[in-house]
């Protein structure tokens, strides 16, 4: 089995442990779950289904971060 996995995070290759689910990327990543949308191979996937999805190598994952904001 392989240590680490080739994936391609906002277009950028990047290595990440075998057995990365979506979850641990984002707390790898140390962003906030709840200001994030995350699409896996043009899927986009709930976040209840982060713990239960692995990466496998050569996944394109897109992690898009809300924000808030408009006029007063």
């Amino acid at each position: 089995m392989k240590e680490f996995l080739l994936v391609i995070l906002n277009g950028e290759s990047r290595e990440v442990p075998d057995s990365t689910t979506l979850e641990r990327l984002v707390e790898q990543l140390a962003l906030a779950p709840e200001r994030l949308a995350i699409e896996l191979n043009y899927e986009v996937i709930r976040r209840t289904e982060w713990p239960r999805i692995a990466l496998a190598e050569g996944d394109r994952v897109e992690i898009v971060h809300f924000v808030g904001g408009g006029q007063a």
